[in-house]
């Protein structure tokens, strides 16, 4: 939380580690200690299987005065966790080596040795000079660290000099500086530094760095490097759907087991699973939630039907700040109308596109009609106008839905009819595949905003209502022609999915079974499809450019760059 000034109101004692990392770059250590944020890449994975042992507690560390004093008695205690308060500092250090009187920390670095003069580099050294300082504040003498690489196996002495020690307190003095203030600090630019950083998908250093230089990213004073795609190009964790009335989840080791009625079990292994949707009468057991959870795996809830009930996530992430700003900013008439326009013209936008490239002899006058609602919504005043601008602009884009619609069937007809949107229950197939569509693209970001650090619940351009998330809502608008649109499309247009699919129940109509099986592989198909970033140039999947976009907004709010930039299709 913050104090009436506006400082953030951290910890006392800084972590070793994060002394570290702040070294490294002071944004990184923002983003883990202040915000919460962390994730795993190989060389994170790899050093946790290499600290395996040292993470372990054992050995003993005797009190100051009963330290061995020969120099050929050595000591060894792992996991040894420690705080000096009148230095600011905190530290599980790796290994304790005693002998002769004095104590050595010894910290584990998973890669090889630089060959640079000093052995490591300024934030390995700093790391470990203030291990020694917790020890000497505890009473034990400590002229020494070592750094081992794990990759060499190499140890490398590191004497805590005069220099050395004021460094590392110099930077502990400045990270409390640092981290108080609500500012986030600045990407670095350009650095060697980001590629391998585990966090680079979540800083956006180049994307940042690009939008901060003006609105438009290309101000004719400074050319801006075209952006890195520092981030993986797909996630490799695949969503798990069990749809099949009856069926059981449960766990069974690192996999999750699906017990249906009838037929073979299936498994998942938990490490490949990015989220877990159970649709109607499907049983979890408390076992498996506990693993999902563990791991940062949501499980979603749908109707049979597959309306979006909501879900079960572990812990709220940690970023206070970010819900911090989202609800002030909420209540903001300014800031929620530039929001809201920001994602209702660039829908209108990409329906327009998507009406050009797929629509048979769709007229030009929907095409300037669109083009013009666009442009009136850039410059509307109120939010009662822009309801009015949206509400126009979709009647225009469905009047002209149809066009789309490409297969006849055996007469020579269309195989779907369409006669407008409706919903609450959808009466048609088309509109039954359109309510599903979204209520999965709802989903997707309701889970990707709360991993960002977002409430969903609470958006800018629709209103609060009991249990609906209406920043997904407003995050998806942009995305409904280009993502949900075009599966529909795909769906019917190709025959995967064909009139005896459907189900209908007093006027009700929904997909069956084994045809919402098919419609969701071409679902998840098209998240995984890769696409050009309009504004940084990359490619990357539907689905990662759903959560640069989240990351984007979080950017936004927090003042570091100047203005939401939607995703608009070219």
């Amino acid at each position: 939380m913050a104090d009436a000034t506006g400082a953030l109101d951290l910890p006392d004692l800084i972590p070793a580690r994060m002394l570290n990392e702040f070294a490294y770059c002071p944004r990184l250590a923002y983003l883990e200690w202040v915000q919460g944020d962390f994730a795993d890449s190989a060389d994170t994975v790899d050093g946790r299987h290499q600290h395996r042992r040292v993470d372990k507690e054992s050995g003993n560390l005797p009190p100051p005065g009963q330290l061995p004093t020969d120099q050929t008695d050595v000591l060894h205690a792992r996991s040894i966790y420690l705080s000096a308060p009148k230095a600011r500092l905190v530290a599980r250090i790796d290994l304790v080596e005693a002998s002769g009187g004095e104590v050595s920390p010894i910290d584990y670095k998973r890669g090889e040795a630089p060959d640079i003069p000093d052995g490591a580099w300024e934030p390995e050294r700093v790391q470990v000079c203030a291990q020694g300082l917790v020890l000497e504040e505890n009473g034990y003498a400590c002229r020494e660290g070592i750094i081992y690489f794990v990759a060499s196996k190499k140890r490398v002495a590191v004497p805590f000099t005069d220099e050395l020690r004021a460094r590392t307190l110099e930077l502990a003095a400045r990270m409390r500086e640092v981290m108080s203030a609500t500012e986030v600090p600045a990407p670095l630019e350009d650095s060697p530094k980001c590629p391998r950083c585990s966090l680079c998908g979540i800083c956006l250093p180049d994307e940042i760095n690009l939008l901060r230089l003006g609105p438009d990213g290309h101000p004719a004073e400074c050319e801006a490097p075209e952006p890195r795609r520092l981030l993986a190009a797909r996630d490799d964790a695949l969503p798990l759907y069990v749809q099949s009335s009856g069926s059981r989840v449960g766990k069974s080791g690192e996999e999750l087991v699906v017990t249906p009625r009838e037929g073979p079990k299936q498994t998942a292994r938990l490490g490949q699973t990015s989220q877990v949707s159970l649709f109607g009468q499907v049983q979890i057991t408390t076992q498996a939630i506990q693993a999902a959870l563990g791991r940062g795996i949501p499980i979603c809830y749908f109707s049979f039907g597959g309306w979006f009930y909501g879900m079960t996530a572990g812990q709220w992430h940690k970023n206070v700040e970010l819900r911090r700003l989202q609800y002030r900013f909420a209540e903001s008439p300014t800031v929620g109308l530039a929001l809201a326009r920001a994602f209702v013209a660039t829908k209108i936008r990409n329906c327009r596109t998507f009406l050009r490239r797929n629509a048979e002899d769709v007229s030009s006058q929907a095409i300037d009609m669109l083009r013009r609602l666009a442009e009136e919504t850039d410059a509307c005043d109120s939010a009662a106008s822009l309801l009015g601008i949206e509400g126009t602009a979709a009647r225009v884009y469905f009047e002209n839905f149809p066009r789309l619609l490409k297969r006849p069937d055996d007469d020579g007809n269309l195989a779907f009819d369409f006669d407008g949107r409706n919903r609450r229950p959808p009466r048609d197939p088309i509109n039954a595949l359109l309510s599903f569509a979204y209520a999965m693209l709802a989903r997707d970001f309701t889970i990707i905003l709360q991993s960002v650090g977002f409430d969903p619940l609470l958006g800018f351009y629709h209103r609060p209502r009991y249990g609906r998330p209406a920043l997904a809502l407003d995050m998806m608008e942009e995305f409904r022609p280009i993502v949900a649109d075009s599966v529909v499309l795909n769906a019917v247009n190709t025959g995967v999915i064909q009139r005896g699919d459907f189900i209908s129940r007093a006027g009700s109509v929904a997909l069956s079974e084994s045809a919402r099986g098919r419609f969701l592989y071409l679902y998840e198909r098209r998240m995984d499809e890769l696409v050009t970033h309009p504004v940084f140039g990359y490619r990357i999947s539907y689905r990662r450019v759903l959560e640069v976009q989240a990351r984007l907004l979080a950017r936004h709010l927090a003042g570091e760059i100047p203005e939401y930039p939607g995703f608009q299709t070219r």
